[in-house]
Parts: structure tokens; C-alpha cells; sequence
């Protein structure tokens, strides 16, 4: 669930009772308006949360008191920052943007998606014959072509089905966490293996956000042009040739420009 401006109903009046519970002097309309949003603001910035003036499922998480570790803090952004020298707003732009919401399901365990294609890709590297009947008999998680998604949680499912017949080919088959990393590139972020990238990629979204700082310093140009704000040329090399399609350029932008309204200081550190 995400609540932003323009929400409305019984979640949103649940939320403003909330912020009055912990300082906030809102109407309790069920309206999610510029007051809510600063509200907002106000209440991660004390709370050492990531400063996005919306409440998704992080901010919502600890305004009902549940467990934090796994989730992400203001301080992990700031970590991220120093280590790509970047401003708070440059980096929260892409988190905002790169990322699918939270690092982790309602299970607890990490968010994935499988790729099947992939995984029939690694496979197909160390044995063929294995691929292929493999194929046959599990198309919807061996296949030459893409597809077969159950989404959210139900991911898991077809990663461990995967895991029995190739543990390491089913960990690089997925996109791991906030920044869906595919497990493929565990030695260009330094990780020993891919069981070792996983276990990472399981603590927390502090660690899922060092690994994305990873994957960026590996790529010398994308580190370049997200240093210079060059949207079009991150996102070409984040997202693929596709980005322009989903105008990724365009989101980033958007969200580097909302970052510093709430983080106005931040943009002098790039």
C-alpha cells in the first residue's frame, strides 16, 4: 500500500490518526493533501526513515510499531550518498525511481522475480541435455522465453522448485530486492558466489542499497552520468535500451526535482 497526495478514504484517516498520535495536528478527513504530506515528511525525518513525504509500506510499518531491521533509514541514505558522492536528493531520485517499493514480502523473505528464461540460460551453460529436460517437464521455470510469473511472494515458489535442480543458476535467474539486482552479477559486486550475494541480499535493505551502490561504481559511465544528472544516460545503462519506453529519464527527473523540495541542502554535496 502506498498513500500519497490525492488518497483518500478510511486507510488515510487511519494514517492521520496516527500522525496526531505522534505529534501531527491534522484533520482526520481521510484527504491524503499537502498538510498529510509534510506530516509525513516530518514524522520520517524524526523517525530516521527515508525522507519521501508518501507512506508506503516502510512508513507504515513503523507507525504500527513493527519490527525495523530489515528496513530502510535515513542514515542508509546518506551512507549511499557519501560512498557514490552524490547529494541525498540524486540518490533518493533512484531509489524512488529503480526501485519496486520494499526490499522484502509480507512473508519476511526477500522480494524476487524469477526469470525462467534465465535460469534455462544457466542451465544451458553447464549442461544441455539437463536444459532441455528440464524444458519439458517444468516449462514455467525452464523455458527459452520469458514468462510464467506468479508475482509477489508466489516468486518463491518457483525459485525453490528451482533450487533442486541448480541452486546457483536459480539464485542468478532472480532479481533480488528493492533494486531487483539479477543474482548474475554476484562477482561483479564482489560477492564470493551467489549463495554469498543471496545471504547478503537477505539481511536488509541497507545491504540490498550497498549492493545497488556496487553494481553503479562498477559501471564507470553510469556512476558519470548519475553524478552529473544525466538521466537519459543513467537509465540507458540501469534499465536497458527500454528506458526511454518507460520513460524511465523522465521519472528520474521528476523524482531528483520532488527530492529536493524536501531535501533543498542535499543538492550541494554533488
Amino acid at each position: 500500500m502506498k498513500l500519497t497526495i490525492g488518497s483518500k478514504g478510511q486507510h488515510v484517516k487511519d494514517l492521520q490518526s496516527k500522525l496526531n498520535h505522534n505529534g501531527a495536528m491534522l484533520d482526520v478527513d481521510g484527504w491524503f493533501g499537502d498538510k498529510t504530506a509534510a506530516a509525513v515528511a516530518q514524522y520520517q525525518q524524526r523517525l530516521h526513515l527515508p525522507i519521501t513525504g508518501y507512506a508506503g509500506k516502510r512508513t507504515l510499518a513503523v507507525l504500527n510499531d513493527e519490527p525495523r531491521a530489515k528496513y530502510l533509514t535515513f542514515s542508509d541514505i546518506q551512507l549511499a550518498a557519501s560512498e557514490l558522492s552524490v547529494s541525498l536528493a540524486t540518490i533518493s531520485a533512484v531509489a524512488e525511481v529503480e526501485s519496486n517499493g520494499c526490499g522484502f514480502f509480507d512473508c519476511g523473505r526477500p522480494s524476487i522475480l524469477f526469470e525462467r528464461h534465465v535460469f534455462y540460460r544457466q542451465v544451458n551453460k553447464q549442461d544441455k541435455d539437463l536444459a532441455k529436460t528440464l524444458s519439458e517437464k517444468y516449462p514455467n521455470i525452464c523455458n527459452p522465453k520469458p514468462g510464467g510469473y506468479t508475482g509477489g511472494s508466489g516468486e518463491h515458489n518457483r525459485f525453490g522448485l528451482a533450487c533442486m535442480f541448480d541452486n546457483d543458476a536459480a539464485i542468478a535467474a532472480c532479481s533480488w530486492g528493492m533494486f531487483q539486482i539479477m543474482g548474475y552479477h554476484f562477482n561483479l559486486l564482489g560477492y564470493e558466489s551467489a549463495s554469498a550475494f543471496k545471504r547478503d541480499l537477505e539481511i536488509s535493505e541497507r545491504n540490498q542499497l550497498l549492493a545497488l551502490v556496487k553494481f553503479i561504481k562498477a559501471d564507470a559511465n553510469m556512476h558519470k552520468a548519475l553524478k552529473g544528472h544525466k538521466w537519459a544516460e543513467f537509465a540507458k545503462r540501469y534499465n536497458g535500451p527500454g528506458y526511454k519506453r518507460n520513460l524511465y529519464d523522465v521519472k528520474l527527473s521528476q523524482a531528483y526535482a520532488d527530492a529536493l523540495e524536501l531535501m533543498p541542502e542535499a543538492d550541494t554535496a554533488a
